[in-house]
């Protein structure tokens, strides 16, 4: 899989996020501090529905 980071990931290493995999149905998600352990795998229209709704109630005092 090509797994890639957030642009907004913290810090030196940017270690501090999660990474995401894109497959055609799926999208695949980690902890960029530990990448071998387990996954989480979601369907893609989940995953965008996922991402709507931060960006339209994004964290307070982000």
């Amino acid at each position: 899989m090509n797994w890639r980071k957030s642009t907004y990931s913290g810090g030196g290493e940017g270690n501090t996020c999660v990474e995401i995999a894109e497959t055609v149905t799926r999208i695949a998600i980690r902890d960029s501090k530990d990448p071998a352990r387990a996954t989480l795998s979601v369907p893609v229209p989940s995953f965008a529905a996922f991402v709507e709704g931060i960006k339209r109630h994004p964290r307070p005092g982000a």
